[in-house]
């Protein structure tokens, strides 16, 4: 731990993102069996969709459910450390994680950056390529560039339409870095429909030949 970490520490003690305990681990002891009770650790394959696999941890309910929205709505950007720690403590996530090459994180538009001022499922990504050996983070190959309605606003139907043409990849990260033969994750916190990671993996898949997976925290 560096001096900035430790300073940030004092200021900002490190807590159990479920029962706010100070914990250095971001879950208690108590709270991490708890939670791994609910643990699913579903594999779907898909046969239909520009990706071939999706492994999920939990269903999207109770205290998980209560988490992502805290984590991604009301300003607790700390909270990442807790959703990392349980991926990590889980095994058959990091097996599946560590199978592929590069992690993406699912982008946000710019505008709903500005206001959140985080991007919930890059934060993860981050630090769990601090984590895992030889697997990379791409956050700029993936764009953005609509900002659409809320897709947890609509329903199936109009998911699909909103979300059509709302992504592209970045032809300047794209001239410097050979995709062609990596296999790509792509990581988000929740999957409802699957239209989000659909679009997005239907434009990687123009640049790679290989493999794309899905990793979310939670399945609605």
């Amino acid at each position: 731990m560096n001096l900035l970490e430790s300073a940030l520490n004092l200021l900002f003690p490190p807590t159990c993102g479920f029962c706010g305990k100070i914990n250095n681990s971001y879950i208690c002891t108590s709270c991490n069996k708890r939670i791994q009770v609910i643990q699913k650790n579903k594999i779907n394959k898909y046969s239909n969709k520009y990706y071939k696999k999706h492994f999920w941890m939990f269903k999207y309910d109770g205290e998980i459910r209560k988490l992502i929205i805290n984590y991604k709505f009301n300003d607790k950007s700390y909270l990442y450390r807790t959703f990392v720690e349980l991926i990590c403590n889980n095994k058959q996530a990091i097996e599946y994680i560590s199978k592929f090459d590069v992690i993406i994180p699912v982008p946000i538009h710019k505008k709903r950056l500005k206001q959140r001022g985080y991007n919930q499922s890059e934060l993860i990504a981050k630090e769990l390529c601090k984590r895992i050996k030889d697997i990379e983070l791409e956050s700029k190959l993936l764009l953005k560039i609509k900002n659409i309605k809320p897709q947890s606003t609509l329903g199936l139907d109009g998911r699909v339409d909103n979300i059509k043409g709302a992504y592209a990849t970045n032809n300047t990260i794209i001239s410097r870095i050979d995709y062609l033969n990596k296999k790509i994750l792509l990581l988000d916190d929740v999957y409802t429909t699957g239209s989000t990671v659909n679009e997005c993996s239907k434009v990687l898949s123009e640049i790679t030949k290989c493999e794309i997976g899905i990793f979310t925290i939670a399945k609605d």
